[in-house]
């Protein structure tokens, strides 16, 4: 019977999954993969198999979501504490922690943790675990992962605790669409977190978050072990996080396994989890007051090699900043050949005291990042050097509390005009699709582009960028389909595009929105005309006019209004909750998914956003209101109240 129930699982998955490919290629792509007739056949079947199993999948064709918008995530306290676990990195201790009993070893997905309760068989209420006691209500959210099930066959109470994870694979297509290097996101448990925890859950649903459940804290058919509630979830259509069940005998060995499996397992996991498998014995034992007594967390002990430091690369980032590479005699980490590691600082260069021909220790971070554990000989002979490696302009190094980092202050350095063109085609600025920060500097290599005018002339290298490594004709016919659309874009967008020293996003919605879009006046608005839009200091305010007074960005600029098609329409915005009140935005953000979300919504209710705090600015946001940053101490000087992005939403709804 569990069989079948998994079998069925399956089933409903791939049902699912052919039957949107098709609704996709149809309705999206205008070809059909199957004939109308064949689709509602499987339709069909698919609406009987989930009568019959009582499971409906959350991306089925047979139900209809829909999308949701709230102004914020309701906070609440879950029953019991969600605990952490106890760690360790020896498979030793896990062997003496077993004992004589038998244990479930699964997977420890680097996510989100999830509590899902059902109510007569209907997904009623998703929560995180938050800080262990309280968490945020993200039902809607839910909704939309891949993989949940919205209805299940049991009709009792049923809470089941999981991972939400976004893979390696979605990680890697989502960051591709992010132009500006600086904005991409760091791992795939940042991408989730913010994912799962949308205002929107239409954006929820484009990310492809993934639910495995690990625990049942209520319903089930009475299951003595955690291996028997496994299989329950199973058959309500949850997918559960692989495991294995283990004595102390086999736990060694189950843990290789695994170690395995890792080097090309395609969701993200910081180690394992072993659980007792007998349910009551693992509640007798109780909790201390960190950590649950009937589980613990295995971590990746790192595998650390000696070798012989080469020499110290400095690479010139598209910031200016130089990075510290650490070149070494290859060796064998984690099945695979390593041979450099970022060090990251100057300052990290200096207490390790490296030195060319040092031997060093070498490990993988999480068996990923390739870092220095110990400098045995402390040669300390690696000196910044004094002359930029790219244009050779004198280096220059900083100290922010203490940590040193070394720069090079040329803007015109080749290295430096890499970041450019990466501002230049960001999602904010003319937002072009297929333009990585990788592409683009081969392109400056190769002398396809020179000014930013350029991009709009790729035609004229055809078979030369076909011809490129990672091309053909239909990638680059994508890269050009991405460049007409960018070319249809408003004065606003490519005010920001020019790098314009300080002028942020919401600077140059604001400069346009003063000059009603006309672009002539945008070019040619004086200091003192800019000083007076909110959010204008006059240092910014001069280095505008600067710019607009060069001769070579005239040129550049001209060159531009060339190729693209500016969209000079205005309409004048009235009325909405914030009409008339200009706000700033600092510090961290956790009800949106960054600080242009919030502007966002600032503007489409019929507010500004500035970037400076001035007198003319109503509201400071920033969720640490006693923070001694520096806009705090403006805002405190100028009497501008300081709010929490709670209190802001609560003024979006009126």
């Amino acid at each position: 019977m569990d069989d079948n129930r998994n079998d069925i699982r399956k089933q409903l998955a791939e049902k699912v999954a052919f039957l949107n490919e098709a609704a996709r290629a149809y309705y999206q792509e205008s070809r059909e993969i199957i004939s109308n007739q064949e689709y509602d056949r499987l339709y069909d079947e698919l609406e009987a198999l989930e009568k019959k199993s009582g499971i409906v999948l959350s991306t089925s064709p047979t139900v209809n979501v829909g999308y949701q918008v709230v102004s914020s995530l309701p906070k609440e306290r879950h029953p019991a504490a969600m605990l952490s676990l106890d760690k360790t990195k020896r498979v030793e201790e896990l062997e003496s922690w077993l004992g004589s009993q038998a244990g479930l070893l699964s997977w420890k997905l680097d996510g989100l943790t999830i509590v899902l309760t059902y109510e007569d068989g209907k997904l009623s209420k998703a929560v995180t675990r938050g800080d262990g006691v309280t968490g945020e209500v993200i039902t809607a959210n839910a909704r939309v992962f891949d993989n949940i099930p919205l209805t299940i066959p049991s009709k009792q109470t049923t809470v089941v605790r999981g991972e939400a994870v976004i893979s390696y694979g979605e990680f890697e297509r989502i960051n591709q669409t992010v132009g500006d290097a600086d904005a991409k996101y760091k791992n795939p448990r940042n991408l989730c977190s913010g994912s799962v925890r949308q205002l929107n859950n239409e954006i929820t649903a484009q990310r492809h978050v993934q639910f495995f459940a690990f625990s049942l804290a209520q319903g089930g058919s009475g299951e003595r072990y955690r291996h028997e509630q496994m299989e329950w979830m199973k058959q309500q259509g949850f997918e559960t996080v692989e495991y294995v069940k283990v004595d102390q005998e086999s736990v060694a060995g189950a843990v290789a396994d695994f170690e395995q499996k890792i080097q090309h397992f395609p969701l993200p996991s910081d180690g394992l989890v072993l659980i007792f498998d007998d349910i009551e014995y693992g509640r007798s034992l109780g909790a201390t007051s960190k950590f649950p007594r009937d589980s613990i967390a295995f971590k990746w002990k790192d595998e650390i090699r000696k070798t012989e430091l080469l020499e110290v690369r400095w690479n010139v980032s598209r910031t200016g900043l130089i990075n510290p590479i650490a070149v070494f005699e290859p060796v064998e980490l984690e099945g695979t050949t390593v041979s450099r590691a970022s060090v990251h600082n100057l300052s990290i260069v200096k207490s390790l005291a490296l030195g060319t021909g040092d031997t060093i220790s070498v490990y993988k971070a999480n068996m990923i990042i390739p870092q220095i554990a110990e400098n045995f000989t402390k040669s300390g002979t690696a000196k910044p050097p004094s002359l930029c490696p790219v244009c050779g302009t004198p280096t220059e190094i900083e100290d922010d509390n203490g940590v040193e980092t070394l720069h090079c202050p040329n803007p015109d350095c080749p290295a430096r005009r890499i970041k450019a063109f990466t501002h230049f085609v960001s999602r904010n600025a003319m937002n072009i699709e297929g333009l990585s920060e990788a592409t683009l500097e081969k392109f400056i290599d190769e002398g396809i582009l020179k000014d930013f005018a350029d991009i709009f002339h790729l035609e004229r290298w055809r078979d030369q960028i076909v011809a490129m490594e990672g091309f053909g004709e239909r990638s680059f016919d994508n890269l050009l389909a991405a460049v007409q659309k960018a070319a249809d874009t408003t004065p606003a967008r490519l005010l920001l595009s020019l790098g314009i020293p300080n002028i942020g996003a919401a600077n140059a919605k604001m400069i346009a929105a003063e000059c009603k879009n006309n672009w002539k006046k945008i070019c040619a608005l004086t200091e003192e005309e800019l000083s007076a839009i909110d959010g204008v200091g006059a240092v910014m305010a001069k280095a505008y006019v600067e710019f607009f007074s060069d001769a070579q960005k005239q040129k550049t600029v001209n060159e531009l209004l060339a190729v693209v098609r500016l969209d000079e329409s205005f309409t004048e915005k009235s009325g909405g909750p914030l009409a008339g009140k200009t706000f700033v935005i600092t510090g961290k953000v956790s009800h949106f998914e960054n600080r242009d979300a919030v502007k966002a919504a600032i503007e489409a209710a019929g507010g500004k956003s500035a970037s400076s705090v001035t007198g003319k600015t109503d509201y400071l946001i920033n969720n640490n209101i006693n923070s001694g940053s520096a806009k705090n101490k403006k805002a405190g000087e100028l009497g501008v109240p300081i709010i929490t992005e709670e209190q802001f939403i609560k003024m979006l709804e009126g």
